[in-house]
């Protein structure tokens, strides 16, 4: 019986419209299946340092040095080494910095171009060579492949000619622009897919610049975070979750990241606390924003009671002629008394004022064109989660109870906990960035800080952090699930609701920085969860140790590396200094992985399956070639 309706093999007759054609396609399909697996890469937490994830991007996560000395340690020496990584990663930099040093000779042209190829052709290996061909930067795609596919014959006819090509390139001023090609290609090979575990956003200086760099790869996907949801919301329109961003914006000093890459000024912002407030100055602009942040978030928190976060309603806590603040907890003195806008008979009426200033930054968000571009890339490459051979990735965290269970979370009347959390929860996101309704909206802002939101895990304690003296009151308690994470048994029934292999399958997590320098470890539950959360974030450092993880998944097991703090572009090409990196096996596979065994494997023998069908039809003459 038929797999396949007659209507879906008439149609993929019409890519392949005779015996030949499917013959070949299937001889290419059966071919791929035995190419070992490619390698994956996971990192997380971003948090707008672009410096650092440039050059994990760009060492790939330090795999060029691994293949590198592997190939060239014996006959280039280990200084040497380093030198053709840099190189790679910063092509036009280094080859600069070498002629600069004159150093930039053409016997050091000829060996680099050399060494290059032999690295790209030994990544190549695991390729077809029309995915190879793909992946060639356009303009030097014909050279490039010439140089990779040297044969050798009895005659040397193409060394002869592999050596007029490397001549050629060299006599014609072009090595330089062909080293840089080699070089994207080397990156682009060592790495088949690249998945960022959620926050791109906030606290560093350059997420615009870390979303340029990944729209200029392939092969990528991301999960979201709790950071990205914020401006995913903030983008869209929600008037909390945009004066969320403001106020985060300007506490980290990352003014430059909305006035110059986005073109929306903070000027009226700072003219407001200016009239209203009497300071121009940033702590009081920061405390006129979370104010605002206050009403806004408070009118989303009475319009869903549902969401069942009464407790983060605080100005109507507020005793403003004692200058105190009324919290379960008991009653503490405020750090600030300036509330001017604030009715305390009405505390989350919005003056006129602010009103305006709402409505002003609502339009210069959702019409700020470079922002759109950015976060509809966001929106396109993401999802809450994603499921990817055998293992479950996700930012934050799947809301659990003490007692080790499910928690049910009630949202539009209907109960929902794990992956139909997760569901609903892609669903609304997806809902707001293109609806836009008020609904979406507010619960994006839910989603960015609710305790039950599967981004987020944990109660904000905004207002306290923001003016309450006693820290006390900053903690912010954790969603059960944060301990039930070194469980085996918990992260093994996660896995089965996923309908993943609890045995053989992983959790991928960010959200959390690993406090390694306390001796806290990224792996849980027995090997089958890891946090990669290990402090890209300068902010982080201090408490983390480190300055990243990377999980690697390559056809021979799982690796994972965490990674020290970079120092900067400048000491790469003056010293060819790198990031370091230590390198920790996980698991190792007991056979080698083959595309035979991944998702895109299933894929493809499920067309193999239909192309026999049709190749049938054909030989049955029951559908006519062309």
């Amino acid at each position: 019986m038929s797999g396949f309706s007659r209507e879906y093999l008439e149609l993929l007759a019409e890519k392949y419209p005779n015996e030949p054609a499917v013959s070949s396609e299937l001889v290419k399909l059966n071919a791929v299946l035995a190419l070992p697996k490619g390698t994956e890469h996971f990192i997380s937490d971003l948090h707008g340092e672009y410096a650092a994830v440039r050059h994990i991007l760009n060492n790939c996560s330090g795999v060029i040095l691994e293949k590198v000395r592997r190939l060239f340690e014996g006959s280039l020496g280990e200084d040497r080494c380093h030198a053709l990584c840099s190189v790679i990663y910063y092509p036009r930099e280094a080859l600069a910095a070498l002629r600069e040093r004159g150093e930039l000779s053409g016997a050091r042209l000829r060996e680099t171009l050399e060494s290059l190829r032999t690295l790209a052709e030994t990544l190549s290996g695991k390729y077809t060579r029309s995915y190879v061909r793909r992946q060639m930067p356009g303009d030097w795609a014909f050279v490039l492949d010439e140089l990779l596919h040297l044969q050798r014959d009895e005659d040397a006819n193409q060394l002869r000619y592999h050596d007029a090509i490397v001549r050629s390139i060299i006599d014609s001023g072009s090595a330089e622009d062909v080293i840089a090609a080699l070089a994207v290609l080397i990156k682009r090979l060592a790495v088949d897919r690249l998945h960022v575990v959620g926050d791109i956003f906030d606290r560093g200086p350059e997420p615009a610049r870390i979303i340029d760099l990944l729209m200029e790869r392939g092969g990528l996907d991301i999960q979201w975070g709790n950071h990205d949801i914020l401006w995913l919301g903030a983008a869209a329109g929600s008037g909390a979750c945009i004066f969320t961003v403001l106020r985060i914006t300007m506490e980290y000093g990352n003014e430059n990241t909305l006035e110059r890459r986005y073109g929306v000024s903070l000027r009226p912002l700072v003219d407001f606390a200016g009239t209203v407030y009497g300071s121009r100055d940033k702590s009081t602009v920061v405390h006129a924003l979370s104010v605002l942040g206050f009403k806004l978030e408070g009118q989303v928190i009475m319009r869903h009671p549902g969401y069942e976060m009464d407790d983060r309603l605080m100005l109507n806590r507020v005793d403003f002629t004692a200058g105190t603040v009324r919290l379960d907890s008991g009653t503490y003195p405020l750090r600030r008394l300036d509330f001017p806008t604030v009715d305390p008979d009405d505390p989350y009426r919005l003056t006129a004022a602010e009103s305006a200033l709402v409505e002003e930054y609502i339009s210069a968000f959702r019409e700020s064109q470079p922002l759109r571009r950015h976060l509809d890339f966001i929106y396109q490459k993401g999802s809450t989660y994603l499921c990817c051979n055998g293992n479950l990735l996700y930012h934050g965290c799947i809301p659990m109870t003490p007692g080790g269970q499910f928690a049910r979370v009630r949202h539009g009347g209907k109960w929902y906990s794990v992956k139909a959390l997760m569901d609903y929860a892609d669903a609304v996101v997806k809902s707001a960035w293109v609806l836009r309704d008020e609904g979406a909206l507010d619960m994006m802002w839910y989603l960015w800080c609710g305790r039950n939101s599967p981004f987020s895990g944990r109660e904000f304690h905004t207002f306290g952090r923001a003016v309450v003296e006693d820290k006390s009151t900053w903690a912010e308690p954790r969603n059960p699930y944060f301990d039930l994470w070194e469980s085996e048994e918990a992260v093994s029934l996660i896995l089965e609701e996923f309908g993943l292999d609890p045995r053989t399958g992983h959790i991928i997590n960010g959200h959390t920085p690993v406090r390694a320098k306390k001796g806290e470890s990224p792996i849980k539950a027995g090997g089958r969860l890891f946090i990669i959360d290990g402090g890209f974030c300068k902010a982080y450092q201090a408490t983390t140790g480190l300055a990243g993880y990377t999980l690697i998944y390559n056809s021979h097991g799982i690796r994972l590396k965490s990674h020290r703090p970079f120092e900067g572009v400048a000491k790469v090409l003056s010293e060819n200094a790198d990031m370091e990196s230590d390198s920790v096996v996980v698991e190792s596979f007991p056979r080698r992985r083959y595309i035979a065994d991944t998702d895109e494997g299933v894929q493809l023998r499920r067309r193999i399956e239909a192309l026999r069908e049709l190749l049938a039809l054909y030989r049955s003459g029951e559908l006519q070639q062309r």
